[in-house]
């Protein structure tokens, strides 16, 4: 799609002129706009008279991050662009993601959650406080697009951060950001919304420069009223928008998701996203050792939303490949806070209850490792470290090539470095990471780790939710959304020990993704329109290019 094209399921076409036009972030092309361009659209005087071209200005834009001091210097330079022109933003983005992906997202994103209300600027997105309540369609109705798709947080459980409030923001805007520079979705179509619903973190509430309510959460029914309320309107001012959560606490993450799934088009990705991006990395791994994912044993270190999630969409494909449904749950077990989830444990949700194991207790994950001999360790509790040397040691000692997952983010969480990772198992560990590191020699044998990052998904399963107008987002579609990732990893990327695509090949495999979740949607009699004799050019056509269009 161009870059001035009306998006799917519409948006506003007429340019405006002038410094209105410079100052639409959707439209402006600041010194690019050409001669005729600056005549027929009001914009003679307004800018300094040499037109540059995208990429001279690309090239601009780059010679000054590159010379700001740190990361979150570089953040708010990109989010200054973003705010003026998202076409060069997203240009600069698509062009360079390796370099610019960790800045806009993880794991620079959690600093800058954390400093929002200090590097604020402008105003990006709906703020929906829990003193709204009764007027969120009103809310809705003052922006200006037609949103097809909107990321929502309540800022409770941000990354491995905890309870940012607020200023979770940051996570909307990103995770939006990564839908349209790694997927295409047009911009236009994109709403990031906070629930500002409270906070309960004293620091924040005491921070003179915090921007949300200065109150504790809201809890209960009143905090059920606001969020439904915010779905009816939302369904009501936007018609079949996808809805994303995301960062929502255990209590309520897993909750929402079976409240709202069968009603709306929505996910989790914290749950349903993350499953399908390790299940990729899984089967990836799996083409190395020749081994069954049905004769694997999972052991996660942790037993929240991605645990569970993670182990649900396992679940599945064992099930898919012939195991039974208790044999595979018990292929997939759990160390939480107090050990080894267990069936004689009395404090077990109901998430939890399923993947207890009729075993004897475990206090910590060392033992349980030992008790367990598992294939694959996989870290999900932003507990950083945790992965140390004895534990990497053991996997090494049970298995030829151990399955290391270390996916906690940002990086001060993460369970394990990449070099600990390979040094500790002597090269032989099959390793994943939620945080980006660079490339480690060990033993003469030099390996390119990926991150098991939930952007190889959540883009391309919005493409093709937001192409076929599916009703709803199905189980079925982040299982294709996951074959088709592990199916894009190359023979040469496995060789130097990487279990994902190289991250410059995300557009082409979100487009993948995207004809793989919008096939399950016709095919399952989701889509609200036929679908196309040629899918995979379809959703290719509907993808947003960056590159500037003339207006003349």
């Amino acid at each position: 799609m161009k870059q001035n094209d009306a998006p799917i399921r519409g948006a506003r076409q007429a340019i405006p002129r002038g410094v209105e036009l410079l100052r639409d972030p959707l439209f402006n092309k600041g010194t690019a706009f050409t001669e005729r361009e600056r005549d027929a659209l009001g914009l003679r005087g307004l800018l300094p008279p040499h037109v540059l071209t995208q990429d001279e200005q690309a090239d601009r834009i780059l010679d000054h991050l590159r010379r700001l001091p740190d990361d979150l210097e570089k953040y708010v330079a990109l989010a200054a662009l973003h705010d003026r022109n998202e076409s060069l933003f997203f240009r600069v983005v698509c062009d360079n993601i390796d370099e610019m992906q960790p800045l806009i997202y993880t794991p620079t994103v959690g600093l800058a959650c954390q400093r929002f209300g200090h590097i604020y600027q402008r105003p990006r997105g709906l703020f929906i406080g829990a003193n709204d309540r009764g007027r969120i369609a009103e809310i809705l109705k003052n922006w200006p697009q037609r949103a097809g798709i909107i990321v929502v947080s309540d800022g409770e459980r941000i990354l491995g951060l905890g309870d940012l409030g607020a200023n979770g923001m940051g996570i909307p805007i990103g995770k939006l950001s990564l839908y349209t520079a790694c997927a295409g979705v047009h911009p236009a179509l994109c709403l990031p919304v906070i629930l500002d619903v409270g906070t309960n973190n004293t620091a924040l509430l005491s921070d003179p420069f915090y921007v949300g309510l200065r109150q504790r959460r809201l809890r209960g029914a009143a905090y059920d009223e606001l969020v439904e309320e915010f779905i009816t309107a939302a369904q009501e001012a936007f018609p079949g928008v996808l809805i994303q959560f995301e960062d929502f606490a255990n209590h309520n993450a897993f909750r929402l998701l079976k409240k709202y799934r069968d009603r709306i088009c929505t996910f989790n990705d914290d749950i349903q996203g993350t499953a399908a991006v390790a299940l990729a990395g899984i089967l990836s791994a799996l083409r190395v050792t020749g081994g069954k994912l049905t004769d694997q044993k999972l052991l996660f270190f942790g037993a929240g939303e991605a645990a569970i999630g993670i182990a649900d969409l396992v679940v599945s494909a064992m099930v898919a490949q012939g195991l039974a449904a208790p044999a595979a749950r018990a292929r997939c077990c759990m160390v939480d806070s107090r050990g080894l989830v267990v069936a004689g444990r009395a404090d077990l949700s109901e998430e939890k209850r399923q993947y207890a194991l009729d075993h004897a207790p475990v206090g910590d994950f060392p033992g349980a490792i030992k008790a367990l001999r598992p294939t694959a360790i996989i870290g999900v509790a932003a507990v950083g470290g945790t992965f140390t040397a004895e534990v990497l040691r053991e996997m090494a000692r049970i298995n030829e090539r151990p399955i290391v997952f270390s996916l906690s983010n940002p990086t001060s969480k993460s369970e394990c470095t990449a070099e600990e990772a390979y040094r500790h198992t002597s090269g032989r560990a099959l390793f994943a990471c939620g945080s980006p590191f660079d490339p480690v020699t060990v033993e003469g044998r030099t390996f390119v780790p990926r991150q098991g990052n939930n952007s190889y998904i959540f883009p391309g399963v919005g493409l093709g939710a937001i192409v076929s107008r599916t009703r709803r987002v199905t189980n079925e579609m982040f299982m294709a959304a996951a074959h088709t990732l592990a199916h894009d990893v190359t023979e040469s990327d496995l060789a130097q020990g990487s279990l994902y695509p190289a991250l410059p090949r995300i557009r082409e495999v979100s487009g993948h993704i995207g004809t793989a979740v919008a096939q399950v949607a016709y095919r399952g009699g989701l889509a609200a329109e036929r679908e196309p004799g040629d899918l995979a050019a379809h959703v290719a056509s509907q993808m947003y290019d960056p590159r500037y269009q003339s207006y003349v």
